[in-house]
């Protein structure tokens, strides 16, 4: 399993842009979401696919919840204040327009089943990492997982990312629009559930 991250002047400020705007929990749930994706395109062959960017796919995982952040203005989903902050970041280093827009989208739609997987390469790697990290796929071996949870621990009964949502959704109308997750984690904290 390689565990190495991706170097150079994009993955080194999306890295440290989610390590110093996002809770450390989160941004290891990014990391391994990375890890998860990139050992998925192994394993499916997608590495050798003309779409297949390890950058681009790096700077999706890594800034995907950058909307759960310090930088997001509550004012939208965070899945689209996350995209927008991450095409910022993307832009700033010179990544071309076109790359951006997938990144954008890979993010903005991490989390929606049934639509990401539909969307391209990039779009579907980022959701099926985010995914296998919260244990919501599971196609991966244990034996293959073992080695990133022992790089990038996750607390045991870690909430973080849950909580991040919910704190987000708080904040306006507009960060939890109906039947989102973020509105579907509100009303359950409110419920009680």
């Amino acid at each position: 399993m390689d565990l190495a991250l991706p170097t150079g002047p994009l993955a080194e400020a999306s890295l440290a842009l989610a390590r110093t705007t996002e809770a450390a929990p989160i941004a290891d749930h990014s990391v391994r979401s990375f890890l998860f994706a990139r050992l998925l395109a192994v394993r499916e062959g997608s590495v050798e696919d003309d779409a297949y960017d390890e950058g681009l796919l790096f700077a999706a995982c890594v800034l995907h919840d950058l909307g759960l952040g310090t930088q997001a203005a509550g004012r939208a989903r965070f899945e689209v204040e996350g995209a927008d902050l991450a095409a910022a970041v993307l832009t700033e280093h010179g990544v071309p327009a076109a790359d951006v827009d997938r990144v954008w989208e890979a993010i903005a739609l991490h989390a929606c089943v049934g639509i990401a997987d539909r969307r391209g390469l990039l779009t579907y790697l980022t959701h099926q990492g985010v995914f296998l990290d919260i244990g919501r796929v599971t196609v991966l071996e244990a034996a293959a997982v073992a080695p990133v949870h022992a790089a990038y621990p996750r607390p045991a009964g870690d909430t973080s990312v849950r909580d991040a949502i919910i704190a987000h959704a708080s904040r306006s109308e507009g960060a939890a629009p109906p039947f989102s997750i973020s509105a579907e984690l509100l009303r359950q904290r409110r419920a009680g559930a």
